[in-house]
């Protein structure tokens, strides 16, 4: 029974694109930036390959590793969640979404105040922990949301959980959803719940949720559900397809979280895919710009991928890899950055021998590599690496 899981550790990016300038991203690196942390240490995906990955020459890769690598190329025009996940799925946008780096015109912010029946603070990109602190107070004693975005095509609305509930403020994210349409039909709309006491004492919760637009072609979840298997989403991929092409999934509050869901659903008797995204690297590391809490987080990581590897079965791929990057290091911007991101992966028997793969074209070849050992005929993008 062939089962694939594709771990995705969100914002691990392993250099500056191709196209980094295009980007203001020259001199951006995650994973070596990450690197630098105290105690700092990836022992298994080092005996897989990550460090003998084309371009990374800051550190010294294994003799002879056990698993097969490649570094993928971003072809979409792109650097944010939505689009990295659906490439990897196979769907390459070729025109970026669009952002807004004045806030939402007028005629958006006058239908969404409409429909929601509150008024709204900001309208401009912010630092998501800054805005709550800066503006928490005023949306407290009055009820006006906090919308804000960033340089990515996101609407973002902030609401103390005292103030608007977090259903209500997910119906808030629905009525933004469907206001936004046509030219300003933003990648995700993102529902930010926090907490505190005021004067500048909030924090964000965890019950963050995305409303993200439905992929505009199909994808490997499509292909793969519609052959009658399992697609299983962990974490916030069922959010960034828009439930498109799920079969079942399971919301996390953090890694740890969404490493034990994997782990058990490791145990699970299906036939498919299991996607899984690992989001505090980027949310909580990377745009925070935090070197130590990144490293901490992937040397985390890689003591569990040991347990992981433990429990793959002779017919299980397990594969990880990255949707853009977001340095810690990189002091020009707290926005993602444009990178290369890793292939690596283990198992599935003689499907995928170890050794090294080259630096592909598009991180559509994960996808493409996924539905020919499922025996799938490809509907998508992207070249299988065998």
């Amino acid at each position: 029974m062939k089962r694939v899981f594709v771990i995705v550790l969100d914002s691990c990016g392993i250099g500056e694109a191709p196209d980094a300038a295009a980007f203001g991203d020259v001199g951006s690196n995650t994973l070596k930036s990450a690197a630098k942390a105290e105690g700092f240490a990836m022992p298994n995906m080092a005996r897989l390959g990550l460090f003998n990955i084309d371009g990374i020459d800051w550190r010294e890769g294994v003799a002879k590793p056990e698993g097969a690598y490649a570094r993928l190329t971003e072809a979409s025009m792109g650097k944010d969640t939505t689009i990295g996940h659906w490439e990897m799925a196979g769907l390459i946008s070729p025109d970026p979404m669009p952002t807004f780096p004045d806030g939402f015109p007028a005629e958006v912010m006058e239908k969404f105040e409409k429909e929601t029946g509150r008024g709204w603070l900001v309208n401009k990109p912010y630092s998501g922990t800054t805005v709550i602190n800066e503006y928490g107070d005023e949306h407290v004693k009055t009820g006006k949301l906090i919308v804000y975005t960033s340089a990515d095509s996101v609407f973002q609305i902030a609401a103390h959980e005292d103030i608007v509930p977090c259903e209500q403020l997910y119906e808030y994210c629905r009525i933004a959803r469907r206001i936004l349409k046509g030219k300003y039909a933003v990648g995700r709309v993102i529902a930010r719940p926090f907490i505190g006491s005021g004067n500048g004492n909030y924090t964000r919760t965890p019950r963050r949720h995305d409303f993200s637009l439905e992929p505009t072609g199909v994808t490997i979840l499509d292909q793969i559900k519609d052959a009658g298997m399992e697609v299983l989403s962990v974490g916030k991929i069922r959010d960034i397809f828009a439930g498109r092409g799920i079969t079942d999934y399971v919301y996390t509050q953090n890694n740890a979280e969404g490493i034990e869901r994997t782990l058990e659903w490791m145990d699970r008797d299906f036939k498919g895919l299991c996607f899984t995204n690992l989001v505090d690297t980027d949310m909580i590391y990377g745009h925070r710009r935090d070197i130590q809490g990144y490293g901490d987080a992937l040397s985390y990581f890689d003591r569990k991928l040991g347990e992981m590897m433990k429990k793959l079965r002779p017919e299980d791929l397990l594969i990880m890899t990255a949707d853009h990057g977001c340095d810690p290091g990189f002091t020009k911007t707290t926005d993602h950055t444009r990178e290369y991101v890793p292939f690596v992966a283990c198992g599935a028997g003689d499907f995928l021998p170890a050794g090294n793969y080259g630096t592909r074209s598009s991180f559509a070849d994960l996808g493409a590599t996924v539905l020919k050992y499922l025996g799938i005929p490809q509907m998508i993008s992207g070249t299988a690496l065998v």
